[in-house]
Formats: structure tokens, C-alpha cells, sequence
């Protein structure tokens, strides 16, 4: 004898046109944590793909039974805690940050909050992302990089080679330019001041940001690899980690929302009428910088920081 639980929904019963909308207002009546089971005589497979689309990736999905005359599933809704972050997202597949980027989203500072929450603080409506982000999600993967499956030494060579070269290569391009189109153009143009002096702490920060990293931070991390590989006690090396990444993690905060100051003075780097050769070229510069600054600090506060922070615990316990 089947055992009926709450919110039991047997499809077959249902009158055809009501069918799609008692499933959902079930659905959308559950409280996080709460459950949903829908009993049908075939695969509702088409339904696992309506309620990603229009309510996003905010449920579990579990067969109970599989056919071949019945199917039951277990509709499970997210609690909130268990929701995925932002800057998850992101690690998991880098491709679905274009997505974030265009509705502003930062998946890198600010990564540590939901979909959901975000889109709820900037009045955007939450299913466009994330339907945006399962077609991406769809789509077939080509020469993405999974960073999350990189030992943590390797990805902090990378970010030296690859991040840190290009900040140490155009950020001095870019205060000189920042300076002379608001020298030129700052009469007409007063905010064109303000960015440079914006430009100007974001260079005395990451300058100092970076030294810090790698004299003191990446060092560490080598470090506590090479306890782990070696199964050798990991030695005190001075500064607490955590306290490490903390602070560096509040460096990151400022410059991403030096960006969001220059991003809005600038009006999304939309270029007035009589812009120069110059005034171009910086705003250009600018807005490069920026997309790759989102992927060099994703790339050490989502998967970095933590998974060094969580195997120097590993080894604390051995």
C-alpha cells in the first residue's frame, strides 16, 4: 500500500488545463526545505525544464520511482542557506559570469550572496537570470577553464603570470590617460576629475594589494601544499591566514567599489559627443580592466582563499 504524503499531487487525476498550474502553486506554496511529490504515468521530465525556466535552480529533483507504469518524484525546494552563492555559480562554470556582468551582478566582491537576493536588492527579476544562466548552462562547453579542479599553488602562479602582469602592464596606462582627458576635458566634464582620482586609489591599492600577495600570501599557500603533499607538519610562517585573506578580501571590496563609482559616473562608459581619440581609448581601457579584475578576484575570494583556508584546517587536525 502507497503511503500518501503531504502535498501529494497525482497528476492523471487532474483535469488536462489545470494541471500545470496546481503543480506550481503547490510549488510555490512550500517553505524551504519542504517537499512536493508528483505522481504520474510517465516521465514529467518537460516539467523539471518549465520550473528551472520560470522559477530557476532553487529545487532538487529525485525519482521515487521510475515507470514503467508509474513515476514519482520528490520536488524538494532549496532552503535558502543551501541555495547556491553567486560566486559558486561562477566557480562551477566561468561562462555564466557574461550573464551576471550584464545585469550587474558582481559574482566576485559581492559573490557570497544568491541569485535571488541579489535580484531582490537591485529589483531585477530573478527568473530572467536564472533562465539565462541554465541556457548557458545548455550549452556545450569548448576551451573553458574549470579553475576549481587546479591545485591552489598552480592557480596562484596563474594569477601572478596572467592578472598581475596585465594589471602591472596596463594600470599605469591607464592613470596617465585618466589624467589627460580630465585635464583636457574636465572643464566640460567634471566627473572625468572624479575618476581620475578614483583610478589614482585604485593604482596605490592594487599596487600594494598585489606585493602582498605575492611576498606574503601565495608563499603560504605554497607552503601549506607542500605540508600536504609531503604529509610533513605544516610550520608557523607568521600572519594567520585567515586574518590574511580577511584583510586582502576588504582590499578586493574597495577596488570593485571604486569600479561601481566609476562605472556610474561614467554612465556605463558611454561616450558624450565630443569625445576624443583619448577619451575613447580610456573609457575602453576602463571597462577592459574592469571584466578583467571581476575574473582575477572571482578567482582568488571564490576559489582560492577558501580552498587554502579549508586545507590548512585539514591539516591542523592530522
Amino acid at each position: 500500500m502507497q503511503t500518501i504524503e503531504a502535498n501529494f499531487i497525482d497528476v492523471p487525476s487532474i483535469e488536462p488545463r489545470m494541471k500545470h498550474a496546481t503543480i506550481f502553486n503547490v510549488f510555490d506554496s512550500l517553505q524551504g526545505g519542504e517537499s512536493l511529490i508528483i505522481h504520474n504515468d510517465h516521465d514529467p521530465k518537460p516539467l523539471y525544464y518549465q520550473l528551472i525556466g520560470q522559477r530557476g535552480d532553487i529545487f532538487t529533483w529525485e525519482y521515487l520511482q521510475k515507470g514503467p507504469e508509474i513515476w514519482d518524484i520528490r520536488v524538494t525546494k532549496r532552503k535558502e542557506e543551501d541555495q547556491e552563492t553567486v560566486g559558486q555559480i561562477a566557480v562551477k562554470d566561468l561562462r555564466k559570469a557574461e550573464v551576471f556582468k550584464k545585469y550587474g551582478i558582481d559574482f566576485c566582491c559581492g559573490g557570497k550572496k544568491t541569485v535571488r537576493q541579489i535580484c531582490a536588492e537591485k529589483g531585477i527579476d530573478a527568473s530572467l537570470v536564472e533562465r539565462e544562466l541554465q541556457e548557458v548552462g545548455n550549452q556545450q562547453k569548448t576551451n573553458n577553464h574549470n579553475f576549481d579542479d587546479w591545485n591552489i599553488d598552480f592557480l596562484a602562479d596563474y594569477i601572478t603570470n596572467t592578472h598581475h602582469s596585465y594589471v602591472r602592464k596596463y594600470l599605469p596606462e591607464m592613470v596617465a590617460y585618466a589624467t589627460k582627458i580630465a585635464s583636457v576635458h574636465g572643464g566640460r566634464h567634471p566627473e572625468l576629475l572624479e575618476i581620475k582620482n578614483l583610478v589614482n586609489e585604485i593604482d596605490e591599492e592594487l599596487t600594494e594589494h598585489m606585493i602582498e600577495e605575492e611576498k606574503v600570501l601565495y608563499p603560504k599557500i605554497k607552503n601549506i601544499v607542500t605540508a600536504k603533499n609531503s604529509g610533513q607538519p605544516l610550520t608557523a610562517d607568521g600572519k594567520d591566514l585567515g586574518e590574511l585573506v580577511e584583510s586582502l578580501e576588504k582590499e578586493h571590496d574597495f577596488i570593485g567599489r571604486a569600479f561601481d563609482k566609476i562605472r556610474a559616473l561614467s554612465a556605463n562608459y558611454a561616450l558624450p559627443d565630443d569625445a576624443c581619440a583619448s577619451y575613447s581609448l580610456t573609457f575602453k581601457m576602463l571597462q577592459e580592466f574592469e571584466d578583467d579584475l571581476h575574473i582575477h578576484i572571482h578567482l582568488e575570494n571564490n576559489i582560492l582563499f577558501p580552498k587554502a583556508i579549508k586545507m590548512e584546517k585539514e591539516l591542523a587536525k592530522v
